[in-house]
Parts: structure tokens; C-alpha cells; sequence
């Protein structure tokens, strides 16, 4: 697939994104290399604090859990850590993930009663031969390590769930996250979070987390937590993260065949087109008005990005400061 700046501009990138993507993107790379890439406006926070992370003098690792942990914490985000909606027994479950270049990854799922289900899944990567937990085990090991114990479960949220359950009927809306109040970057604005950092050094590491669907069934666990699904890295290639509906990503190991695909020498935003491509071929109908959207990070700096339906969007942060929230393309023209 071509790489000129042209077609870019054709699939909705817009001038910015474009001179990231192409060979432009690798002399821009060079002079202000982009530090830290999350998923939807709401990253643009998050990526703030990974940023700061990296002035300090922490790792990419510190970075990306630093900016992992702010939608975490946030009482007005309903998808990520506190305040998350819960499962339609009313308890808030938690999943995260988080990776270096170095093949290191610790995670979590169904984890209940510990808001930085980032900090747990980093605590499993350091201080267990394992690579994820799960639900009380999870749980109990958060508190063993010294995480308080917390009542995820907000007045809000709880309201939101009793209001469900009058006719509890759920159907993922596509793009919610942006139909909320709020400019660009606003608490309003969020998702499921995956975030990448790469430092001055070209050293990389990736994090996700998220509160998953909500009102899901208990016990559900989709792509966010799982390496090669919702987050993956690999070392001289890059990294990746999904956001959407997280089965359609787990069906075909999405983040993964991201990387592959970038090892296999297509660029970011080649390698998130075909593996969307990919999807709306196996499913066809079963995906209509879903949304799963890929980003990319390559170890030169470039990006990628590509979903199913417009309204995605994403945040870069370079090691300057300076950020945009940039739209992604996407397959089909309209999101209803």
C-alpha cells in the first residue's frame, strides 16, 4: 500500500497526520519525535502526564503507567477505573495491561476494589513469575502488595446501572466516547485507554486499561488485558493498541497482526488499515455499526491509525509538548 502523502490526505488523516505517516513523518521523527500516542481525545490528558513522567527522568514504562492512571482516576470517566460502570450484577471489574520492548508484561482482569489496575498489572509483571491475574486472586494480590482498597462503584454509576436494569438492554453505541459534552481532551471525552511511549532513547513500552463493557456479563473479559489483543510491543518494530469492540479484536489477535504486519515492512498506518480490512472481511454483517479502531506506533516515530467507522480519534504528544487530537480514517464513510 502506498505510503504518499496524497492518499493519506484523501483518507481524512489531514495535513498533520499526514507528515507523521510518510517520509516527511521520519524527518519529523527526528527533529521533535513523538513521545507518547493514545487512543481517543481523552488520551490528550493522559499523555500530559506520561510526558511529565518522561521530564523527570522515568522510563517509558513510568510514562506510560503515569498517564494510564489518570483516566483511572477520574469519577467522570465510566469506562476506565473509578467510577466505571458495572457489570449487570453491579460490581465494578477491572482489566489492564502493560509491556515493554524488552518482552516484560504484567496484567489483569475482573479485578475488583483497586483503582490502578495499571499499577497491579506492573506489580505482577515485577513481583510474580506470571504474566496476568485474575478476579479474587488479582484482587488479593493488589492488597497484599499495599493498593487500598477502594469502592469502585460512584452514586453515578450505580444510578446508570439501576436505569439499566429496568429494561436491561445494552447495545454498544459507536463513538460514544465523542458524542459526550466537552472540547477535545475533556474529562467528558474518553474510552477504554491504550497508550505508547517512546523515549529519546527509541526505548518503547505500551499500557492499556479499562473498566470493559458495561452492564457485560460477569466474568467477561474482552481484548484490553490480553497481549496481542488489546496491546502489544515488539522490539526494532513497534507497538499497537485496539479500542472498540474488544471481541471483534480478540477474534483475530488484532494488536499482534498489527506488529506482524509493520515486521513485514507495511508502515503504522498500512498495518492498522489491513487488519480493520481484515475484520470487516471475516464478519461482514456481523460488525454493521460496530466500531474497532487500531493505533500504531513504529519504531522509527511513525503512526497509524484506522477503524471501521469514522469518529475515532486519537492523541499525540511529542517531546516538545506539543499535542494535537487528530481524527482517524476509517473503512466505512458513516457511522450510523
Amino acid at each position: 500500500m502506498s505510503d504518499a502523502p496524497t492518499r493519506r490526505t484523501m483518507m481524512g488523516l489531514g495535513a498533520a497526520a499526514v507528515a507523521v505517516a510518510g517520509t516527511s513523518g521520519v524527518l519529523a521523527a527526528e527533529a521533535d519525535p513523538v513521545a507518547v500516542l493514545s487512543t481517543w481525545d481523552f488520551g490528550k490528558a493522559a499523555n500530559e502526564a506520561a510526558l511529565a513522567t518522561f521530564r523527570a527522568g522515568g522510563s517509558a514504562l513510568d510514562a506510560v503507567e503515569a498517564g494510564a492512571k489518570v483516566p483511572e482516576a477520574d469519577p467522570n470517566n465510566h469506562s476506565v477505573g473509578y467510577s466505571g460502570y458495572p457489570d449487570r450484577d453491579g460490581h465494578v471489574t477491572l482489566d489492564a495491561i502493560i509491556m515493554d520492548e524488552d518482552g516484560r508484561v504484567g496484567a489483569v482482569a475482573a479485578l475488583e476494589d483497586v483503582v490502578h489496575a495499571i499499577t497491579v498489572a506492573r506489580l505482577v509483571m515485577e513481583k510474580t513469575p506470571h504474566t496476568m491475574l485474575v478476579g479474587e486472586g488479582a484482587t488479593r494480590f493488589a492488597l497484599d502488595q499495599g493498593m487500598p482498597k477502594t469502592n469502585l462503584l460512584t452514586p453515578e454509576a450505580e444510578k446508570a446501572w439501576r436505569d439499566w436494569l429496568k429494561t436491561s438492554q445494552y447495545r454498544p453505541v459507536a463513538n460514544i466516547e465523542n458524542a459526550l459534552p466537552g472540547p477535545p481532551g475533556s474529562k467528558l471525552n474518553h474510552d477504554t485507554i491504550g497508550i505508547m511511549a517512546r523515549g529519546r532513547d527509541g526505548h518503547m513500552a505500551a499500557a492499556c486499561t479499562t473498566s470493559g463493557m458495561a452492564f457485560k456479563m460477569r466474568g467477561r473479559v474482552g481484548d484490553s488485558p490480553q497481549a496481542g489483543c488489546g496491546l502489544f510491543i515488539e522490539k526494532g518494530v513497534g507497538a499497537a493498541a485496539s479500542t472498540g469492540v474488544g471481541e471483534e479484536v480478540t477474534r483475530i489477535a488484532g494488536t499482534a497482526r498489527v506488529v506482524a504486519s509493520m515486521r513485514a515492512g507495511l508502515s503504522p498506518q498500512a498495518a492498522c488499515r489491513e487488519a480493520v480490512e481484515h475484520i470487516a472481511r471475516l464478519r461482514g454483517d456481523a460488525v454493521k455499526g460496530m466500531q474497532v479502531g487500531f493505533l500504531a506506533l513504529g519504531a522509527d516515530g511513525r503512526i497509524g491509525a484506522f477503524a471501521l467507522l469514522p469518529g475515532f480519534t486519537y492523541a499525540v504528544t511529542r517531546h516538545s509538548g506539543a499535542a494535537q487530537v487528530l481524527p482517524s480514517p476509517s473503512l466505512h464513510g458513516t457511522a450510523a
